[in-house]
C-alpha cells in the first residue's frame, strides 16, 4: 500500500519526562530583554533610494544643517538615500560599550538597501530614553532567489550609550515566572528549591509565578543564590495534547493523551478501541490486515496499529479529529 506524499511525522513525548534545568523553563522577573527602536538614513545607494519622498528630503537637510551645510529641499533630488526604522533587543544588564546587532528596513520607497551605510543614529526605549546610537554598513542576507532588499542588519551595529541599572545581588525576594504556566510544575519547582536549600524558601503563588525569599546565607550574594537555583533540574509536568497540522501532516502526539472505548468507520478501514483488549485496526473486504496491542490504550498505540497498515497523514487526522468529536479523545486537540 503506497503512503500518502504527504509527510507524517509522530513524535511520541517520552512517557517519563525529561528533567530540565530551572533556567530552561523559568525566567527570573525583572531580568529580560528590552525593544529599541530608531530612525535613520542610509546613503551611498545606487540609485535605488527614496527618490522625492518628502521626509527623506527633510531628514537630509536637517543632517546636513548640523554639518554646516545649509541647503534648501529644492536643492536635493538623489535617489542615493533612504529613510529607515532601526530595531534592536537591549539584553538585561546591558553596559556601556558593548555592541549590538540591528536591523535596519526602509520605510519608503526605496527598491533596495544593498550596499547602503547607516548615519549615526540614536535607539531609544519605551521610555523614550537613548540607550543606543547606531551606525554601520547594512548586510543583505539571501541567496540570490530568496531576498528581501529593502531590509537588512548589521552586526555590533549599534553601540550601547547607558548601562540598565539593576541592584540585583541585593534584592531580599525573587520572583520566577514559569514559560508554560502549570499547578503541578510549580508546586514541584517550589518542593525541589526548597530542599536544595535546606528551608521554607520557596512559594508556588500560582500556576506560574514562584516567589523565593533570600536565604541568610546568601544575603547580598544573589547573583550566586540565581547560579544555584537555575541549575536545579525540574520534571515539567503537562497537559495531555494533540497537535496537528493539515498542510504539512504533521501529527505531534503527548503520551498522556488517552482514548475511551470508541469505534469508527472510515472509507476502507475499520478502527475499534476497546479496553483491555487493545486497539485494533483493519481494513474492509476478504484481504484484512488486522494490528492488536495488549494492555491499556493510548493514542500513541492507537496510531502505531494504523500505521501498519499504512494509513495516510489525511485519514489519521480526520480519525482522530472525529475520536475528540465523539468525547472519546481524552486530551486537547489544536489544529494549525
Amino acid at each position: 500500500m503506497k503512503i500518502s506524499i504527504k509527510i507524517l511525522i509522530l513524535l511520541f513525548l517520552a512517557f517519563q519526562a525529561e528533567a530540565a534545568r530551572l533556567k530552561d523553563i523559568a525566567s527570573i522577573r525583572g531580568v529580560r530583554e528590552n525593544q529599541l527602536i530608531g530612525y535613520g538614513i542610509v546613503v551611498g545607494l545606487k540609485g535605488t533610494g527614496d527618490g522625492k519622498s518628502e521626509f527623506t528630503t527633510k531628514s537630509l537637510v536637517r543632517m546636513l544643517d548640523k554639518l554646516g551645510v545649509k541647503l534648501e529641499n529644492k536643492d536635493i533630488t538623489s535617489k542615493n538615500v533612504a529613510a529607515v526604522i532601526i530595531s534592536a533587543q537591549l539584553p538585561p544588564f546591558a553596559k556601556a560599550g558593548n555592541p549590538l546587532d540591528i536591523t535596519v528596513s526602509s520605510i519608503g520607497d526605496a527598491s533596495s538597501l544593498q550596499g547602503g551605510t547607516l548615519l549615526m543614529s540614536p535607539l531609544r526605549a519605551a521610555n523614550d530614553q537613548v540607550y543606543a546610537v547606531a551606525q554601520g554598513t547594512v548586510l543583505i542576507s539571501g541567496d540570490g532567489k530568496d531576498i528581501h532588499p529593502t531590509s537588512g542588519r548589521i552586526p555590533n551595529g549599534a553601540i550601547i550609550e547607558k548601562d540598565i541599572q539593576a541592584d540585583f545581588s541585593n534584592r531580599k525576594m525573587f520572583r520566577m515566572t514559569l514559560h508554560n504556566p502549570d499547578f503541578t510544575t510549580a508546586a514541584r519547582t517550589a518542593l525541589t528549591i526548597n530542599k536544595e536549600l535546606g528551608g521554607q524558601y520557596a512559594t508556588a503563588k500560582d500556576a506560574g509565578t514562584i516567589d523565593i525569599v533570600t536565604p541568610n546565607a546568601y544575603e547580598n550574594r544573589g547573583v550566586e543564590l540565581m547560579a544555584t537555583i537555575e541549575s536545579i533540574e525540574i520534571n515539567p509536568d503537562q497537559k495531555a495534547v494533540v497537535v496537528i497540522n493539515e498542510k504539512t501532516g504533521t501529527v505531534v502526539i503527548g503520551d498522556k493523551v488517552r482514548v475511551s472505548r470508541v469505534a469508527i468507520s472510515h472509507g476502507t478501514l475499520s478502527v475499534k478501541v476497546e479496553p483491555p483488549a487493545g486497539a485494533t485496526a483493519g481494513k474492509k473486504g476478504k484481504e484484512e490486515h488486522v494490528a492488536i496491542i495488549d494492555g491499556g490504550v493510548s493514542v500513541g498505540d492507537l496510531v502505531q496499529s494504523l500505521n501498519k497498515l499504512g494509513v495516510t497523514p489525511k485519514d489519521l487526522i480526520t480519525i482522530l479529529q472525529s475520536i475528540k468529536a465523539a468525547g472519546a479523545l481524552h486530551g486537547e486537540l489544536e489544529i494549525l
